[in-house]
């Protein structure tokens, strides 16, 4: 768990602003707020898309909920105050705006918080057009912005374009490859061309052909591409990703093309029980605003722990990771399989753990 210390400037903001929350107040948590969590608040319910938030959540005491924002749950103009750390991603920042004008009641308050970097005047000004009462801004230092905008519910104010973020919708690549994806994904709208790289190449790294055969993971499935790419009605298939939105465009994906799987919510595979034969895996490396090189060395923990004493794992990553040295202390076999100058293959195997058993 991250040290106090390094909460960034616009968490602690934020969790001092909790404090002071009055009744019916809702937070909504997305990747961009720093561990750890301060103690619950009974007051104000917590709405979470991040699966490993949700479990911190839930171990401090809160009132949470995990999915992708969904508030259907929850009374028109029943809240006093709804708080937000400004997300990274515009459709989802827009879209629970959009949700504050529908939940708050006359004269509630939408508090946004954030760096003048991330936009934060901008977002203040847009959800005082959507909720059409009086904005305020307080400047706390050089760049970050404590804002509060009151809600008029008898103004007539039209929605922010947030690309319809609830809706499914299909889409296809250049290559005709079709699939279903969301806002609230990382590059929704496209096929990760690392992921691509890896299932171009996942024939000569098999030396056997496609489908995969027996159990496999798709870890930090996003859309499930990897499995939809790879995988067939015989496959033994699991998809697990921290994001909701992730789950469900991936479920949504593996119904359209027939096939089977389980797909779990966890924090890099933190609630699967292994053995798996096959694990794929593109693993994220941000967090929020953040560069976090942690995530790649959990993911790879969590594949050593998941994968077969015979198992193979693939991992896809930017050729600046150094994998290959954070993979040392967990696989005996450690393989660079192809570089092609802006992502390489990494096979795993023999983890290290079953010789501790024997």
């Amino acid at each position: 768990m991250t040290n106090r210390a390094h909460v960034d400037p616009a968490s602690s903001l934020m969790f001092r602003t909790l404090q002071n929350s009055p009744e019916n107040s809702l937070w909504f948590v997305d990747e961009n707020i720093s561990l750890p969590l301060p103690a619950a608040q009974t007051q104000i319910q917590v709405i979470t898309n991040r699966f490993d938030l949700f479990q911190q959540l839930q171990q401090a005491g809160w009132h949470s909920r995990f999915s992708d924002f969904d508030t259907s749950h929850i009374t028109p103009r029943s809240l006093t105050r709804i708080l937000l750390r400004i997300p990274k991603e515009k459709p989802l920042a827009h879209y629970l705006i959009n949700q504050a004008a529908k939940l708050l009641d006359d004269q509630g308050e939408l508090v946004l918080i954030g760096d003048k970097s991330e936009g934060i005047r901008s977002y203040g000004k847009r959800a005082r057009e959507r909720l059409g009462g009086q904005l305020n801004e307080t400047k706390i230092n050089a760049g970050l912005w404590f804002t509060s905008i009151t809600h008029d519910a008898q103004a007539n104010t039209p929605e922010l374009d947030d690309q319809q973020y609830t809706q499914l919708r299909q889409l296809s690549d250049r290559t005709g490859f079709s699939f279903i994806s969301k806002p609230g994904l990382y590059g929704w709208q496209k096929v990760d061309q690392g992921s691509a790289f890896l299932c171009d190449e996942l024939v000569v790294l098999l030396d056997q052909p496609l489908p995969l055969s027996g159990r496999v993971l798709d870890l930090g499935c996003g859309f499930g591409y990897l499995s939809l790419r790879s995988a067939s009605t015989k496959t033994l298939l699991t998809c697990t990703d921290n994001n909701a939105a992730a789950l469900r465009a991936c479920q949504a994906n593996i119904d359209m093309q027939g096939l089977r799987a389980d797909v779990i919510a966890s924090d890099a595979g933190d609630t699967l029980q292994g053995p798996f034969d096959t694990i794929l895996c593109n693993p994220p490396f941000h967090s929020g605003f953040a560069t976090n090189s942690d995530l790649t060395s959990r993911f790879v923990a969590a594949a050593a722990r998941l994968l077969s004493a015979e198992g193979h794992a693939f991992f896809v990553v930017n050729k600046h990771i150094a994998l290959e040295h954070k993979a040392a202390s967990h696989f005996g076999k450690i393989h660079l399989q192809a570089d092609n100058g802006h992502f390489k293959l990494i096979h795993l195997s023999q983890p290290r753990h079953y010789r501790n058993l024997s």
